[in-house]
């Protein structure tokens, strides 16, 4: 089995793909752009690969936001995306719904402890999620010249 027939089979059955097959693919992706701003949307899923990405990229995130929306409102949105995603059924959904809160809230728990989370109320409308956003990144002041950040 190859490695991209692998990481489908393994969304298509709610699970997280191995921490060393996902850094690889960080790391190379970090490793060829030539800027030191970077952002990692859905990655750290759980806490073997938060402390795998820290210790092999040496990386600690600046800022992690927090997308926070209920389950019965992802499941709607999900569920009339109509992008035709195998995975866009609510067997898989609630699968993985169930796997963020065993392994990727306790990520969350973590960084929040070190002040690093910034929450988001995901519920919102698009134009209002936007905004919020864009506030989080928004300099305070002229000191802020990078950011690192995961989205979970």
């Amino acid at each position: 089995m190859g490695m991209t027939t692998m990481i489908q089979t393994m969304i298509k059955e709610g699970k997280i793909v191995p921490s060393e097959v996902t850094i690889k693919l960080l790391d190379k992706a970090i490793l060829g752009i030539d800027n030191d701003k970077f952002l990692i949307d859905g990655f750290p899923r759980n806490e073997e690969n938060r402390a795998a990405f820290e210790a092999v990229t040496k990386i600690e995130p600046e800022l992690v936001l927090f997308f926070d929306c209920p389950e019965e409102e992802m499941e709607r949105r999900l569920l009339s995306r109509n992008q035709g995603r195998e995975d866009d059924n609510i067997e898989t959904i609630r699968k993985r719904f169930k796997v963020f809160l065993d392994s990727s809230l306790p990520v969350v728990e973590y960084y929040a402890a070190k002040g690093k989370v910034k929450k988001i109320d995901a519920s919102k409308p698009v134009q209002e999620v936007f905004a919020a956003v864009k506030t989080i990144f928004t300099p305070k002041d002229d000191k802020v010249k990078h950011r690192k950040c995961a989205i979970l």
